[in-house]
């Protein structure tokens, strides 16, 4: 990808000059973004509350079945949401998931979590894209900045806000994102993107889908992309902005009336700036300044789909992944081979899936002792094996069922592991579903919370000896576990009403802290420096409990509002031979409030006002100020498949800090007033 960045570099610095003197002009005529997509797209622009309830999911139970039908809190973003939001990248996207916290760290790293815990790299959240995971395996989190889609590629996003851990595994234990890509035969004929703004300097994008046979379609695109840095407290620009292109090919196979192949991959190189916190253990400790990274990485993924019957039918998907990356001096190369298999049948009042499961993680760094980011030993493998079964009971036919399932996991950092669950299901009448669930999962440990070394903080100590202050993993880590008790109700009074309240009661144990160690004296390589250790351990426990709420009112053909509230209540205490005096500072981590609603306008001439607000309460610890967002969307359709908009987001500020917490290994930056304009064309 190398090339395709270097040929683009003078287009990229065309683009902004010429924003630059244009951008008031960007606003009044529309001009910069072009979006060609094909009539054979899923259309939701009409879709009616009932058709939106009745989605087709697969999250919940790994087999099709409809939203309003799920016991789970699930919360679906269509296609038609994205294009409405004004949003251009995944990040931003899920702000749109009532219960989710979506927090801008820099300008390109994102702190995101479901019911509490949030970190950059938060450890209890599992992120799939099309069934690969992109769930990082050393740090337990996701590289946001690394996780640049197409939007229009989107079908749709599922989000799961609870454990997910019976189907999917250690890890999804307060939330699942699943993101489902069209199918190829869903996007024929061409796609072009392009736009700018004042932060999304500028985008484009091609894609073309087309037919091979009477049964085998492909789709291959391309994407570039660069994005300004954002500012700090005095409104200077903080140099960490991004730029990459990325592409790749799908083809569908409707091999026969039994079989189905897919079989799709991936490129992308992605830079950026930042600066890092972290400091070498050699004079001058190398004081934060700012820096370039990398992330370079490719992926291809096999699905083969056979139905047995109308009853009966088996899934069997192989990917291999390979990410790169390399930041804070350190280069990283992570190999990931998968392997799944499950099968689903049915009886008259059952419904059973069930499925094994093979991972093989392979890691290797360029550490060395010299580096502020050490990793020991420099590359490992690691293997995972599954096995789960889940069983659906139709214990009163269309009323009531019960679904009993269990998950278990065999690696080799902390042996097997059960995550089992109960649901149950009732359907009072056709537009009322009241829905509870039990259940356990767990946060297996991972590389960094073993074998990792930081360089925090360096000082000048007694006799002119340098203390530094380090964090390192710890030997005895362990899998922090969870009990999530849950309770949920949807309710559609009217074909234009409708409400969806979920609520939930979590017990944590063994949550991971960071306990002070007995400093030594360390004196290779020379010089000697007096080190003072933190090392990970698993010494808190304790509860979350909270609600989740949205509702959505179709006022006319032309109307619709939707707004959504969650509040979110941590409670955490040490135990005794915990010494972490920030241990119970991760209750601070999560805004306690959080509330949204957008308005969704068609005017005439084809025209479409949306607007977005949003308020999100105070992070006490450390502490982020509260602050309310209000983004705007002008939208026109010229004609059949050209559609132009522009749009303004963070409106009522000039700037704001959404995040800051010590884990993030940069210096944060304030997300800032930003205006855009795109244009699309379909055909």
């Amino acid at each position: 990808m190398k090339p395709l960045l270097n040929s683009r570099k003078g287009r990229a610095r065309r683009v902004k000059l010429s924003l630059s003197f244009s951008l008031i002009h960007l606003l009044f005529c529309l001009v910069p973004m072009i979006v060609w997509a094909q009539k054979s797209d899923l259309d939701l622009t009409n879709a009616s509350l009932e058709d939106l309830m009745n989605i087709e999911v697969t999250s919940v139970s790994k087999r099709e079945e409809k939203l309003f039908q799920t016991a789970a809190a699930i919360y679906v973003i269509t296609q038609e949401d994205i294009r409405r939001s004004g949003l251009s990248s995944i990040p931003e996207v899920l702000r749109l998931v009532p219960g989710l916290d979506v927090a801008r760290i820099d300008g390109n790293k994102w702190a995101i979590s479901a019911r509490g815990f949030n970190r950059r790299f938060t450890n209890k959240l599992l992120v799939l894209i099309d069934g690969r995971s992109v769930y990082s395996p050393e740090t337990t989190g996701v590289y946001w900045e690394a996780q640049d889609l197409p939007l229009e590629e989107i079908e749709r996003i599922e989000i799961i806000r609870g454990p997910g851990g019976t189907l999917w595994g250690a890890n999804a234990v307060n939330g699942v994102i699943n993101i489902i890509r069209k199918t190829a035969r869903d996007t024929q004929g061409g796609l072009l993107t392009a736009g700018g703004g004042s932060e999304d300097l500028g985008f484009t994008g091609a894609r073309y889908g087309g037919k091979v046979g009477e049964n085998a379609y492909y789709r291959v695109y391309a994407r570039y992309f660069k994005r300004s840095g954002l500012v700090d407290a005095l409104g200077r620009n903080t140099n960490d902005g991004t730029h990459g292109a990325s592409g790749g090919l799908r083809i569908d196979w409707k091999r026969s009336e039994s079989d189905a192949l897919t079989l799709h991959g991936d490129l992308s190189d992605i830079s950026l700036r930042e600066t890092p916190v972290s400091i070498s253990i050699a004079a001058p400790f190398a004081p934060p300044i700012n820096r370039s990274g990398e992330f370079t990485g490719g992926n291809v993924l096999g699905r083969w789909n056979h139905v047995f019957s109308e009853r009966s039918d088996t899934a069997l998907q192989v990917y291999f992944d390979r990410s790169c990356r390399q930041v804070y001096d350190l280069g990283e190369r992570i190999d990931t081979l998968d392997l799944d298999f499950q099968h689903h049948f049915a009886f008259d009042r059952q419904d059973m899936v069930w499925g094994l499961g093979y991972r093989l993680i392979a890691d290797q760094t360029n550490t060395n002792s010299g580096l502020p980011v050490q990793y020991d030993p420099k590359g490992q493998h690691a293997q995972i094996f599954s096995a789960f079964v889940q069983d659906e009971f139709k214990l009163i036919k269309d009323r009531l069922r019960l679904t009993l399932g269990t998950k278990l996991e065999h690696n080799d950092y902390s042996g097997f592991e059960a995550q089992p669950s109960v649901r149950l299901l009732w359907t009072p009448g056709r537009r009322q579903t009241v829905w509870g669930s039990v259940s356990r999962a767990v946060k297996t440990p991972a590389r960094n919370d073993r074998g990792l070394r930081v360089n925090l903080i360096a000082f000048p100590g007694a006799g002119g000896l340098t203390n530094i202050v380090a964090l390192f993993g710890g030997p005895n880590t362990r899998s922090e576990e969870l009990r999530a008790y849950e309770l949920g109700y949807r309710f559609q009074p009217s074909s234009k009403i409708s409400f969806d309240v979920a609520t939930f009661y979590n017990l944590y144990d063994h949550v991971g802290t960071a306990e002070p160690g007995r400093p030594f004296l360390e004196v290779d390589p020379p010089p000697a420096r007096l080190i003072i250790p933190i090392r990970y351990d698993n010494l808190v426990h304790g509860e979350t409990y909270g609600l989740e709420a949205s509702a959505s009112w179709d006022i006319s053909s032309r109307l619709r509002i939707h707004g959504n509230y969650s509040f979110l209540r941590i409670q955490l205490h040490r135990y005794p031979t915990s010494n972490d005096p920030q241990a119970e500072s991760q209750e601070g981590d999560s805004p306690r409030h959080q509330f949204q609603i957008h308005s969704l306008f068609k005017l005439p001439r084809s025209l479409e006002l949306d607007t977005a607000l949003y308020r999100i309460s105070q992070l006490p610890d450390p502490q982020i100020p509260g602050y309310t967002r209000l983004d705007l969307r002008l939208g026109w359709r010229v004609r059949e498949g050209i559609e132009l908009s522009m749009g303004a987001q963070n409106l009522l500020e000039s700037r704001h800090p959404e995040f800051n917490n010590l884990d993030v290994g940069v210096i944060p930056s304030q997300a800032k007033r930003s205006i855009y304009g795109r244009m699309a064309w379909r055909f």
